[in-house]
């Protein structure tokens, strides 16, 4: 231990007494509204639906205090109970190469708290999700899925992985820019095979059939200037009851995704004023201002690893006694969201902004009261709370909570 030690404690203890606070601040606000329907919902949503969003929430938020603290206690025993090390240790005396030993140990780390992880996406799925009638998978699918997410990671992660700890080991010091560019470079790769390659490994996608439908949809993209390279609906009801609506994919490999199950909710005008939306983002250039964000920020992150790295005080103060680069970029994954917690707001703020900017938009290509009524359905489908903490919604929210979403369309009707 050093004084690093210390500070780590600090911003571990803060980010998650401040997040645990937070979720019970969240449940209080919700349990306290639970007995009445928003007065701006008091005519579209009911009191059954409005009690089921908030018993869901509620239990859901119960879930994710256990998970906070099963994942703090591991953090603990992984840094300074001497998991980390304990794993080095091992591989570098199983394994001749520095390379092989490194990427092997951080390969072993993960594949731990992934297991870690298991019984509370059990629990989510199989108790939470099917006591609110939202749960359609079942325990061979759910496996399936567990076993192919890990079979991916294995063949895409850990080849992205040596190539970086490579980078590491042999560049120099702007190692780090190079790391950066790597990955920016695979993020863009990801980003433009997933609607073909990665996501039909999940799910079925069958392009939308001909009809008004399809008619209405395409004469809105024709109106926005927007080329895709197909609209698919997509068999989520396989899984969950849940709907939603989606764009995927870069440059000629877009792909507009309906969920089956919005399909079988909504109308064709309410199709088509979310799909508004979705190109709302597109048009504002939300997805490029997020990539270029998070492309900051990584390049921030890889420069601050490019300083820790050399720092004994780092490893020691995290309980590792041998230095090595796999072992810095492990501890900084680990560590580093206990000292940016407190930055979530901002990206929170910004992503709000880009909604209420995407719903605008929405508004004045397709009819901006059938909206708010899909959002409406889509609240009351989903059980999503309309009662949120603002303080909690806050750090936590990406949306607008519902009644403020709501408001600010129903001005531009009145506009």
């Amino acid at each position: 231990m050093n004084s690093f030690t210390i500070v780590f404690l600090i911003a571990l203890t803060l980010s998650f007494s401040v997040q645990f606070w937070l979720a019970q601040r969240h449940a209080a606000y919700v349990a306290k509204h639970r007995f009445a329907v928003p007065e701006a919902f008091k005519n579209t949503v009911s009191l059954e639906a409005h009690q089921k969003a908030a018993d869901y929430t509620l239990e859901k938020s119960k879930l994710g205090n256990v998970d906070s603290i099963v994942g703090v206690i591991f953090l603990l025993l992984l840094t300074l109970g001497g998991g980390i090390n304990l794993a080095f240790e091992f591989w570098s005396s199983s394994i001749a190469n520095p390379l092989l030993a490194g990427l092997a140990a951080v390969a072993s780390v993960f594949l731990f708290m992934t297991l870690v992880e298991i019984p509370t996406s059990v629990y989510q799925t199989f108790v939470i999700e099917e006591k609110f009638g939202f749960n359609k998978s079942t325990p061979q699918r759910f496996i399936k899925d567990q076993l192919l997410q890990l079979a991916l990671v294995a063949a895409i992660g850990m080849p992205l992985l040596a190539l970086i700890l490579w980078v590491m080991d042999s560049i120099g010091s702007l190692w780090w820019l190079w790391a950066w560019g790597i990955l920016i470079s695979f993020s863009l790769l990801m980003s433009w095979l997933f609607p073909t390659v990665i996501a039909p490994l999940f799910n079925k996608f069958t392009p939308m059939e001909d009809g008004s439908l399809k008619e209405r949809i395409q004469g809105l993209l024709a109106r926005c200037g927007f080329n895709s390279n197909g609209i698919f609906i997509m068999d989520g009801s396989k899984r969950s009851g849940h709907g939603n609506a989606y764009f995927t994919g870069l440059g000629s490999n877009k792909r507009i995704v309906f969920y089956d199950t919005l399909i079988s909710s909504l109308d064709d005008e309410e199709l088509e004023a979310i799909l508004a939306h979705e190109l709302g983002h597109f048009k504002c250039k939300h997805t490029i201002k997020m990539m270029v964000a998070t492309a900051i920020m990584s390049l921030i992150s890889f420069a601050i690893l490019g300083w820790l790295i050399d720092q004994s005080w780092f490893y020691n103060g995290l309980g590792v006694a041998q230095p090595s680069h796999a072992a810095a970029l492990l501890l900084f994954m680990l560590v580093s969201s206990s000292f940016t917690f407190f930055m979530q707001p901002i990206s929170a703020y910004f992503q709000r902004k880009f909604e209420f900017e995407a719903d605008d938009f929405a508004s004045s290509h397709a009819k901006a009261e059938k909206l708010i009524s899909s959002l409406v359905k889509l609240y009351e489908e989903n059980a999503s709370t309309l009662t949120p903490d603002p303080l909690y919604s806050a750090f936590h929210y990406s949306h607008p909570p519902a009644a403020i979403r709501i408001a600010n369309l129903e001005s531009k009707i009145r506009a």
